[in-house]
């Protein structure tokens, strides 16, 4: 029926994020600010140059286009990268700064993204409880029985990311961030993911 409440929930540990994020610990970028450093992948020296305000606007930029590209089009014309492969495109013109910083990144840093990518889909193949999105329904089911209506319709992305801190971060007007452990803690995970259902639905 075209008037009954749908709801779409897409989960991924997606390569271009894991890339972002892992050029983002690389450069020493502080933004955003309550994100965590990734499992697995060395912190930048105490002593290292800080990246400059520039870089992290650019980087920042990246971010927003990466995570949410249909809420964040580009001004202009992308380009590839060289040595990402098809995971990275920045602004032909505006993000020359950023474009210099990572490109001595690119082979260690992609590897380390499809190295994730593929640990975190190796990881739902094993689960053996077939219940990968039971946690989703059972925090819509929750919701509707606590507010006493049906759930709207509503869009969310989910990235399961291995962070060093456990828990669920807004990374998205759509999408939120979840520790690998997190999600794989049926019950926590449950509890975690309800205030973001009650957010949107």
């Amino acid at each position: 029926m075209a008037d009954k409440p749908q709801w779409l929930i897409r989960e991924d540990a997606s390569v271009p994020v894991l890339v972002a994020l892992a050029l983002r610990q690389r450069l020493g970028i502080r933004t955003p600010e309550d994100l965590p450093s990734l499992r697995g992948l060395a912190v930048r020296a105490p002593d290292a140059d800080e990246a400059s305000p520039a870089l992290e606007a650019q980087w920042l930029d990246y971010w927003n286009m990466t995570v949410e590209p249909r809420g964040h089009p580009a001004a202009g014309p992308l380009e590839l990268v060289d040595g990402f492969d098809t995971q990275v495109a920045l602004p032909a013109s505006g993000a020359e700064e950023l474009t210099t910083a990572i490109a001595p990144e690119a082979t260690s840093t992609l590897l380390y993204a499809r190295a994730e990518h593929d640990r975190y889909v190796s990881s739902m193949k094993n689960n053996t409880g077939g219940d990968a999105y039971r946690a989703y329904a059972s925090a819509i089911a929750e919701f509707e029985r606590e507010g006493g209506r049906r759930a709207l319709s509503f869009e969310l992305n989910v990235q399961v990311l291995p962070f060093t801190q456990r828990g669920i971060w807004w990374i998205g007007a759509l999408t939120v961030a979840v520790t690998d452990g997190l999600r794989r803690d049926v019950s926590a995970f449950d509890a975690a993911i309800r205030p973001v259902i009650s957010e949107l639905a």
